[in-house]
């Protein structure tokens, strides 16, 4: 194990990193910006080192020069930022350090929607109908969609976390859309190039995770549904997944893990998907991959009992995991929830001083939370404060944890989304298990 690893992240995240490393005895460093001086994660950390400027944590030379001045011997991304940036990696990797993630190339690999559909469609995955190659003009982008037809998804090839996506439902909507999508993917990520795909408008979004072990073996941890979605970003996720098809779970694990391979992947990983259709007739067709820890692993650990940011770090040292995934079954059903500083019903962002914060707690009841009473949510950055987990013996009992555990929580100062997941829980839909990604806007169309 590196005896010490700098988290370039921020938030619950920076903290649920160094959480695991100062388990294992790894000397932790944390790096923050000038907003971020006051966050628990910079108490919690062995060292500390401001690093200016808001956006400095996508600044990959002062996070290195932060590693060198340190002496840290690993680098761990956590998610967002930097996490899948591929020239990060290698600078990390050039510095003589630990990267703690895939190898860059698979990260490049995988980030470009296009070239990741091809690949794992190469690998006997299913894929949407969709163009193997960018598009990048309304003309052509019209031919295809007679082919692929609609309603048809716009996406930024190099795009990720739900931004720079649309969907068309005809030729002018289209046309629209591929200007739009092609000026934001040219103005946020330096690549105009857009993918063309089947657009599935009631379907669950469902993600397998896989882990890839020092040994080249690749494992699947089971499957989360992440369907409660706003602006094509998740708000509430699940383990193991509702409205599952028992044959259509094993070969949705089996395809991760043949994706796994094909491409060499090493650490946790994340293989998005579509599931479309009604139990008893369902099928599915791959999304993306996250090459990175996801914001939503926890409900994974508490159903498998396993720590993935250890096994992270582990696989980085190349160390066997911690306890042989063969044997490794899943216990109960998790949900988690994403706590927001935006208001319940528009989700726009609500940042302010927190007065009070009060977290529930219990058995089965677990918040991972980057603020405290006396921070500031700031709109420097995305607005999660915190991830309400809850685990139990089965799907009815985790759901009525929850609502225990959403009532008990206190937040007190900027706007929160508390109350639409007490909406939530009443809404006939999630509470059978039968919802899709169409849930959110139905819930708002009811007011």
């Amino acid at each position: 194990m590196m005896e010490s690893l700098l988290v370039a992240n921020r938030g619950e995240i920076a903290r649920r990193v160094i959480r695991t490393a100062r388990r294992l005895g790894v000397r932790t460093v944390a790096v923050h910006s000038d907003l971020d001086a006051d966050l628990p994660f910079v108490r919690e950390a062995d060292e500390a080192v401001p690093i200016g400027a808001a956006t400095s944590y996508r600044d990959a030379e002062t996070i290195l020069a932060a590693a060198e001045r340190t002496g840290a011997r690993a680098v761990h991304p956590g998610y967002g930022f930097l996490s899948e940036n591929a020239g990060f990696a290698r600078g990390v990797q050039a510095a003589g350090l630990v990267w703690v993630g895939p190898d860059p190339d698979v990260i490049e690999l995988m980030g470009d929607k296009i070239r990741a559909r091809n690949t794992v469609a190469a690998a006997g995955a299913p894929v949407a109908p969709g163009t193997p190659d960018p598009v990048t003009g309304g003309a052509e982008a019209v031919a295809a969609a007679t082919h692929i037809g609609y309603p048809i998804m716009v996406k930024a090839a190099a795009g990720g976390g739900g931004m720079g996506m649309a969907v068309a439902a005809d030729p002018d909507e289209l046309r629209k859309h591929i200007t739009a999508v092609r000026d934001f993917a040219e103005r946020m990520f330096g690549d105009p190039g857009i993918l063309l795909e089947r657009y599935y408008p009631d379907a669950r979004h469902v993600e397998v995770q896989i882990l890839g072990l020092a040994d080249g073996t690749v494992v699947a941890l089971g499957d989360r549904n992440c369907s409660v979605q706003r602006r094509n970003q998740k708000l509430v996720e699940e383990t193991p997944s509702p409205g599952l098809d028992a044959d259509l779970r094993e070969r949705m694990h089996a395809v991760a893990v043949q994706i796994g391979k094909a491409v060499g992947y090493r650490n946790a990983g994340t293989v998005e998907c579509l599931v479309h259709g009604e139990p008893g007739d369902q099928d599915f067709v791959f999304l993306e991959m996250n090459t990175r820890l996801q914001v939503e692993h926890p409900v994974t650990e508490e159903v498998w009992g396993i720590d993935l940011v250890e096994q992270q770090l582990r696989v980085a040292a190349g160390l066997p995991p911690s306890a042989d995934p063969a044997t490794l079954r899943p216990r109960g059903h998790a949900v988690e929830f994403r706590v927001n500083a935006e208001d319940p019903v528009r989700f726009l962002p609500g940042p302010g001083a927190i007065t009070a914060w009060s977290e529930p707690s219990g058995d089965g009841v677990r918040v991972d939370a980057g603020y405290a009473e006396g921070t500031t949510v700031t709109p420097a950055y995305d607005s999660l404060m915190a991830k309400l987990v809850v685990h139990a013996d089965d799907r009815d009992a985790a759901l009525e944890r929850a609502r225990a555990a959403l009532a008990a929580f206190v937040v007190q100062g900027p706007k929160h989304n508390l109350p639409f997941f007490e909406e939530l829980l009443r809404e006939p839909a999630f509470a059978d298990g039968s919802y899709t990604t169409t849930i959110v806007t139905r819930l708002r169309n009811r007011r």
